[in-house]
């Protein structure tokens, strides 16, 4: 008995220590796996930190990049002044009348000399041939920019609480532009450029030096020159000089109008500027009055009149302001403005900055512009990301009036034509059995030029043009019923006076401002056709309402909804519709990718597909609630 406590106890010795030796070997364990927690912790601490410093190397390089650019046009054109210099001296030199002086004047003393002098002078001499600009040129291994790659985006980290995030910079279109028959010369800070750039022809670029031969080139119709405080102009625009004088003299003698643009700083310190041109305009309504007071406190120079005084203010551009996404998902965090847009962002990168976070908290006295633009941008503006709220934001910047709109004002001020393309549109509608239903769909549109309306019904083409509001040509067809859906289709189109042709299905719901929302899509997407990929749908038999392709917005897509289809009438009629009556869209869809015609899918909004029971939608969508789609879709 003695023999087995022993050997028991032994045994349990031996445990023990095989358990201490175990615990010792996880503690030794453990206290390295912390040591390396710790290493680790401080290498993504230096991590971070070489982050940061190489996010701000990049800038200041990008910044040298660009001084070192203008240091070579500088110098460029020092040397090619320089030469003409030279090449005037030199054709002054070998002048007819200039070798004559200097014979006369070599051999007054000495007549077989001047006589040789003389015949030397009278032969004919070769001009030297005149200089041209050369580029200063590069290093090796420069590369130079692309053309427009002065105006792109180039920053790609944001900081944000110490945490640098990396996004694909937001790539400036650049063109068209809305009046390619116009020419503008402009001198302007990044952000106005921007807004203006797209509006017309515009050059930009010249110094007070070289504007007579930069602006010969194409003599403009225009000079805006807005109160920049930065750049070769602003010395001229505090103390007018001979620069800007110059440049004035040069247009008046061309009849090119002047307009000077007030964006910062206050009347006072432009009004001696702001006097020399033939308009004033602002983009600070409050500062009417104050400009009203200076130019009237001073007779105006000899030989010129008081310049007249407008509105000009800041606007959203749909080129660079639109809800186009960034490439990935938004930064998953509501921030505030400071931390959206620091100081160091150029222009073009700030559109990045736009379109990054999922909504931007903006402090009371946010100037509205910059509400404007994040609204345009689809960003939510607020403490709560909020889709709907977004759109209704994105309407209203839109509605407020863009740049296109306020730049149609100015040219009317002062006497130039501000003709462009319009976006009216044609409606077609097949009248499925409710007329009165179909033209309550059609009637709130805004935009609408013309409706097509193919229908049976008793009065059709009374009922309609009462419905309708005046001003919209009505024209109504009865259907054939030997025809496809398509091939009525075809005939309606061949009606369509519209710049844009809608097809509308009298069987679903559109809201008042569905059409309105769609064909914004044109003035910012390079599209020939818009619909929507993303949209809710009613399900009769089960009272659902469903969401298809929530992801689908705003995005270049191979097909949309046959009912949500708004084209371009010329490239409509080029491609027709297949003369079926089932799966028309589709088969319009096909062509389209076959003849490589861009679709691009808008907002989920302002329209809902309306059916009885469709197992495919209700299979391919998310629910959204069981009761009427109106609340959801209907803003």
């Amino acid at each position: 008995m003695a023999g087995e406590q022993l050997e028991s106890t032994r045994q349990a010795l031996r445990e023990a220590v095989a358990h201490a030796e175990r615990a010792s070997e996880l503690a030794r364990l453990l206290e390295a796996a912390q040591a390396k927690i710790a290493d680790a912790e401080r290498a993504a601490e230096e991590l971070r930190g070489v982050k940061e410093l190489l996010s701000e190397t990049e800038e200041r390089l990008e910044a040298a990049n660009a001084a070192e650019e203008k240091l070579r046009k500088d110098l460029a054109e020092q040397r090619y002044q320089a030469e003409v210099a030279r090449w005037k001296l030199s054709s002054v030199q070998v002048a007819r009348w200039s070798r004559l002086g200097d014979a006369i004047k070599t051999g007054k003393s000495n007549p077989v000399r001047l006589a040789r002098g003389l015949r030397g002078a009278a032969k004919p001499a070769k001009r030297p041939t005149a200089p041209k600009r050369q580029p200063v040129p590069r290093k090796a291994g420069d590369k130079a920019p692309a053309p427009g790659a002065s105006f792109q985006a180039t920053s790609s980290v944001r900081t944000v609480g110490g945490r640098s995030v990396k996004l694909k910079p937001y790539r400036v279109p650049t063109g068209p532009n809305t009046r390619p028959h116009l020419t503008a010369a402009v001198i302007a800070a990044p952000h106005g450029e921007a807004l203006l750039r797209y509006e017309w022809r515009q050059t930009t670029g010249f110094t007070p030096r070289d504007f007579a031969r930069v602006l010969a080139a194409e003599v403009p119709h225009l000079l805006l020159v807005e109160s920049v405080t930065e750049g070769p102009w602003a010395e001229e625009l505090r103390r007018p000089d001979q620069g800007l004088r110059g440049l004035l003299a040069w247009c008046a003698e061309r009849g090119i109008r002047t307009v000077f643009w007030h964006t910062e700083g206050t009347p006072a310190e432009f009004v001696a500027a702001a006097r020399l041109f033939e308009h004033v305009v602002t983009a600070l309504p409050r500062s009417v009055g104050a400009w009203g007071a200076a130019l009237a406190a001073q007779e105006p120079e000899q030989g010129r009149r008081t310049p007249s005084l407008g509105i000009l203010p800041f606007a959203v551009q749909p080129r660079v302001h639109n809800p186009l996404p960034l490439a990935g998902d938004r930064f998953e965090r509501v921030l505030s403005l400071e931390e959206l847009l620091p100081g160091h962002l150029s222009y073009p990168d700030v559109l990045t900055s736009y379109r990054w976070p999922v909504a931007v908290d903006c402090p009371p006295g946010t100037e509205p512009w910059r509400m404007a633009e994040l609204a345009a941008c689809g960003t939510p503006i607020g403490t709560e990301p909020d889709a709907r709220r977004a759109h209704l934001a994105l309407r209203q910047a839109y509605a407020s009036g863009t740049m296109t709109d306020k730049v149609d004002d100015l040219l009317d001020a002062i006497g130039l034509p501000s003709g462009r393309a319009t976006l009216n549109i044609s409606v077609i509608m097949i009248d499925r059995g409710d007329l009165d239903y179909a033209l309550a769909q059609v009637a709130p549109q805004k935009g609408v030029v013309q409706l097509v309306l193919l229908s049976d019904a008793p009065d059709a083409v009374g009922r309609a043009r009462e419905a309708m509001p005046d001003g919209v040509d009505v024209a109504v067809r009865r259907s054939d019923t030997e025809l496809t859906t398509g091939g009525l289709l075809n005939r309606a189109l061949d009606l369509c006076q519209g710049d844009l042709v809608a097809v509308m299905d009298a069987r679903d719901r559109y809201g008042e401002h569905y059409l309105a929302d769609l064909s914004r899509a044109f003035l910012f997407a390079n599209a020939d056709i818009v619909g929507k990929a993303a949209y809710y749908a009613h399900l009769r038999d089960v009272a659902a309402t469903v969401l298809r392709q929530p992801s689908a917005e705003y995005s270049y897509l191979p097909d949309v909804a046959g009912a949500t289809l708004l084209a371009r009438r010329a490239v409509l009629r080029g491609i027709g519709f297949a003369d079926v009556s089932d799966n028309w869209a589709d088969v319009l869809m096909r062509q389209c990718r076959a003849d490589g015609i861009k679709v691009f899918s808008a907002d989920r909004f302002g329209y809902v597909c309306l059916r009885d029971r469709d197992r495919w939608l209700l299979g391919s969508a998310q629910l959204v609630d069981y009761g009427p789609a109106d609340p959801h879709a209907l803003i």
